[in-house]
């Protein structure tokens, strides 16, 4: 491009590094935890942006090729719907209802089949008066089919809430649910319903302790600010017209005591002195002079009643809100509560989170060798989600262990357990089957955005804890941080959310058929006049972290792809507005 002061390497060069081909090139295509159900990549591929719908493959036409592949569909849920029934399981499926992330009417005695924390479930039914059909019998669709689907025909059994049919932890041999993907704004959506849900407590903290906390209540003055009329300067506090009479030794100190002037007479004041009563003006002292041998002073200037005198009351008055709830915390609010007369204050605390980094293919340190490779996500999670605001513990590595996974979750205490990896559909991906043993209700199961689609929302009570899955894939990974933790835990410590706005894009960005993009970008200044605008990274495959490292926001690209001179949607990343950009060599 030319005139826009960017070389070819900053942006995108063409489909082949997004969805040219069959999606993303080389090891980003299908790489990691997503490569079982096709990864974060396109389902199908396309050609440049702004062209309609997938490529057929060589030797076949676009509708004959959809017509095929929704038969083969067909006949492989026919297929696993009749291996369940003649093995007594009930046919996968899920409820179109809760696949929006709208629940469905309940009993008022239902529980979510979770036991007290650091208790171990027995099966997948709660504790209840009257003992009520589990969350994966109805209407979970870990369990319940989609109406009219083959698997739902074929299927005639429905699971019992004896304890013995719980789903055992061991990855389970029939399919996992079919993934309805939620529309992008739908699953942030739900997530941010889902962290203003529960009931909020309310904590008070010593103003030491309150930073980045979230404000519980408005915050009102206990006091008048300021709470007596004070001198806004050094310099003298005269009473009547001058020229003055003065002490030479007296003077008025800040935190003095009350006191009058008598007309004609001035007195010495420092800033922030209570100012004596009856006085007229304060004059600064380079706009006054003294004469020692007479003992009078004189204004170089003329003196206006009232002036640099700081009235009672005059930034605010006792009862006056200074910040509305939701407030965040910040080093500006605390000293505003500390003149306002607080010593504590009213907050949400901090949500609780555990991160759980699954694979046993992860190393903590070294080199990648011999198959095995290093763990980003642990590093990057931690310091991301204390960014949000909230309490994390150490990351904890547990490889590719179903057991080990259960017994994590079970003794957990957090309010939100973040997993990275075995969300998909694969021998390994142990989630989903987990999940189901514990009755966790799934409130998203799949997001139509790229990349990073098979995450997943769930939570074990109706106020919580939840859990967010996030595909192994680091940037996958960090889609789904934003897609579904973010508004998650906004909601939980009472912040607000976060503002949308919407930037020009400096180039064209092809898009997925269907789904949503997020695509790491970097904020420019527009030149001669021009406007500022965002340019896409061009290291943006479901497995690199090159680009996001470089960004300072994501761009949200439609389903389609965007052309250059288009406004897009931005989400800042939580460090970007405090951090200066420096190009370095990541673009």
């Amino acid at each position: 491009m030319t005139g826009d002061g960017l070389s070819d390497g900053d942006l995108f060069d063409g489909g082949d590094d997004l969805f040219g081909g069959d999606g993303l090139s080389g090891a980003d295509r299908l790489s990691g935890r997503e490569a079982s159900r096709g990864g974060s990549g396109p389902t199908g591929p396309t050609g440049p942006a702004g062209t309609t719908g997938p490529t057929a493959p060589p030797g076949t036409t676009g509708p004959d090729s959809a017509e095929a592949r929704a038969a083969e569909a067909e006949e492989l849920a026919v297929e696993q719907a009749l291996a369940l029934v003649g093995s007594g399981s009930q046919a996968p499926g899920h409820d179109r209802t809760r696949a929006t992330g709208r629940t469905p009417g309940r009993s008022g005695d239902q529980t979510n089949g979770r036991a007290p924390r650091g208790q171990a479930p027995t099966g997948g039914t709660g504790a209840t008066d009257e003992p009520g059909p589990s969350p994966y019998a109805v209407p979970s669709p870990y369990t319940e089919s989609a109406p009219g689907s083959p698997a739902a025909a074929a299927s005639g059994s429905q699971r019992t809430d004896d304890p013995a049919s719980a789903p055992s932890c061991a990855p389970a041999p029939a399919p996992r649910p079919p993934v309805v993907d939620l529309p992008w704004e739908r699953a942030r959506a739900v997530a941010a319903r889902a962290g203003r849900g529960g009931p909020r407590a309310v904590v008070r903290l010593a103003l030491d302790r309150a930073l980045g906390h979230v404000l519980a209540e408005p915050l009102a003055a206990l006091t008048d600010l300021p709470s007596f009329d004070t001198s806004a300067m050094d310099g003298w506090a005269v009473a009547g017209p001058g020229p003055w009479t003065y002490d030479e030794g007296a003077g008025l100190l800040a935190g003095g005591q009350d006191a009058r002037l008598p007309d004609g007479t001035a007195v010495r004041i420092a800033t922030g002195a209570r100012t004596p009563a009856d006085t007229t003006a304060v004059i600064r002292s380079e706009h006054a002079h003294a004469d020692p041998a007479r003992r009078l002073l004189s204004a170089r200037r003329p003196v206006v009643t009232g002036q640099d005198i700081r009235p009672r009351g005059q930034e605010c008055r006792t009862g006056d809100q200074l910040v509305p709830a939701g407030t965040v915390v910040t080093p500006a609010v605390l000293g505003l509560a500390a003149a306002a007369g607080y010593d504590a204050l009213p907050a949400v605390p901090r949500p609780r989170v555990d991160v759980l980094v699954l694979g046993d293919e992860l190393l903590a340190s070294g080199l990648p060798h011999d198959g095995l490779i290093r763990d980003a996500l642990g590093p990057l999670l931690a310091p991301w989600l204390r960014a949000l605001g909230a309490e994390v513990s150490a990351p904890r590595r547990l490889g590719d262990d179903a057991e080990a996974l259960r017994t994590a979750l079970t003794s957990s205490d957090a309010d939100v357990i973040i997993t990275t990896g075995g969300t998909a559909s694969g021998p390994v991906d142990h989630v989903h089957p987990v999940l189901a043993a514990l009755g966790a209700e799934l409130l998203v199961h799949g997001v139509a955005v790229r990349p990073g689609h098979p995450m997943l929302l769930a939570r074990f009570s109706p106020d919580g804890p939840h859990l967010v899955g996030l595909p192994g894939n680091p940037l996958a990974a960090v889609s789904g941080l934003l897609t579904l933790a973010e508004p998650l835990l906004a909601g939980l410590a009472g912040r607000p959310a976060q503002d949308a706005y919407r930037a020009l894009v400096h180039a064209d960005v092809p898009g997925h058929p269907h789904d949503t993009r997020l695509v790491p970008v970097v904020h420019r200044a527009g030149r001669a006049g021009g406007r500022d605008h965002v340019a896409p990274l061009r290291y943006n495959g479901p497995a690199m972290l090159r680009g996001i490292a470089a960004a300072d926001g994501l761009a949200v690209v439609p389903a389609g792809g965007v052309r250059s001179g288009t406004e897009v949607e931005i989400l800042d990343l939580p460090w970007a507005p405090a951090t200066p950009w420096t190009e370095g060599c990541f673009t």
